[in-house]
């Protein structure tokens, strides 16, 4: 498991229950995959250090969680030297790393996504063409808002994209994909922006849902058809097939669902939300996938799960480090699920070391009966300048991007 964040935790939390795992390692992994793994000082970004890595183990799945590798090409590096790997080349994971790339497959393979604009006006929204850990998109209404976000934008010194503003529902539909064939995993929504209502800057997640009402298995056919295998007919195409997690972000228009974005690898903090769902064993899928010979499922069970993403004070501005964390083991025994996302040990003390401190599940047979079981979770957790956002999932019937 290459990643430390807490997407990484819930993977590697799932993969670990496989009869299949002898062994679990994570590269550089976190103090939560070191309760159900071995974690190695192996950076994620460091393609010659997982090279030589998986040299010395006899590997037979490397699966890589965040996107910067991916982008890199820290896929492409493994896979020349023979190792089976869950994620992107380069090539391909360009559908995440720049959003005219992205764009412009779209155009290709006829799926519907929102249009771009070559005058930035309000209503509309600002993007950072290439990465930006979730926090380069801009929502513009009005034109203080648009100046406010073509400056932020403008000073991460990369090319911007300019869409229309699209109104809605959000879901985030994943499917695991070996190239050709794609199976989907269970919708979920997030709530990227920092605060309460959907306020203040967006964020990589604050929280996130499973399942998602009004959009079922018929729903979530249809955008298999309409989107993600489209996009992976034209990536083959273009001599880059897809191997790996593709996300696809939507908008549910009255015109029916339109593509926000598209990411090369599983959402976070959706994944913390979706693990627990998902019936079967997801380590042999991700193998066939890896190994082009995709022909299982990944069915959702009848349990809802709801996420809570734990945060630094200032976050998404500057994270924390080093504030000591109390109260995990606590929520964890009264049933709560904790995926640590940025977190380090001193000593024998749990602390802070990152933006998102750490995500707190819930999972029952509804969704509200979840969402009251991770905010007890939340509640036995602490740690100096602690902020969530507190209306996750509060009404989703009713929530609009």
């Amino acid at each position: 498991m290459v990643g430390s964040g807490g997407r990484e935790h819930a993977l590697a939390w799932k993969l670990a229950q496989s009869e299949q795992c002898d062994e679990l390692h994570a590269a550089p992994g976190n103090p939560g995959i070191a309760k159900i793994g071995h974690c190695h000082p192996v950076r994620a970004e460091d393609g010659e250090g997982l090279l030589a890595f998986c040299g010395e183990h006899d590997f037979d799945l490397v699966v890589i969680g965040p996107e910067a590798p991916l982008v890199a090409g820290v896929a492409d590096q493994l896979r020349h030297a023979g190792v089976a790997v869950f994620g992107p080349g380069a090539a391909a994971a360009r559908i995440e790393g720049s959003k005219s790339f992205a764009k412009d497959v779209m155009a290709s393979a006829g799926v519907p996504s929102a249009k771009r604009l070559s005058v930035a006006r309000p209503p509309c929204v600002v993007k950072v063409d290439g990465l930006s850990a979730g926090k380069g998109v801009f929502v513009c209404r009005t034109q203080e808002e648009l100046d406010a976000g073509l400056q932020a934008a403008g000073g991460r010194g990369d090319s911007l994209v300019i869409e229309e503003l699209l109104e809605g529902e959000e879901v985030s539909i994943f499917a695991i994909c070996d190239g050709s064939e794609a199976v989907p995993l269970a919708p979920a929504q997030d709530f990227k922006r920092v605060g309460d209502g959907d306020t203040g800057p967006n964020t990589g997640g604050m929280g996130a849902y499973s399942p998602v009402p009004s959009f079922g298995p018929a729903e979530v056919d249809e955008v298999l058809a309409t989107v993600h295998r489209p996009v992976l007919t034209e990536l083959a195409r273009r001599g880059s097939p897809f191997v790996g997690l593709l996300y696809a972000g939507l908008m549910i228009t009255d015109d029916g669902p339109r593509v926000l974005e598209f990411n090369c690898r599983f959402g976070d903090p959706e994944t913390q939300a979706i693990m627990p769902r998902i019936e079967g064993d997801l380590l042999e899928l991700l193998h066939q996938a890896a190994t082009g010979s995709l022909t299982g499922s990944a069915h959702a069970g009848t349990t809802a799960a709801l996420t809570v993403a734990l945060a630094a004070f200032d976050y998404p501005a500057r994270n924390d480090v080093g504030t000591p964390i109390e109260g995990v083991e606590e929520a964890e025994a009264n049933g709560a699920l904790v995926f640590h996302a940025g977190t380090a040990m001193r000593g024998d003390q749990l602390v802070t070391n990152g933006g998102r401190i750490l995500n707190v599940t819930g999972v029952s047979d509804d969704l509200a009966t979840a969402r009251a079981a991770a905010y007890e979770g939340v509640g036995r957790i602490s740690f100096a300048g602690m902020k969530y956002r507190t209306d996750i999932a509060a009404r989703p019937e009713a929530r609009v991007g």
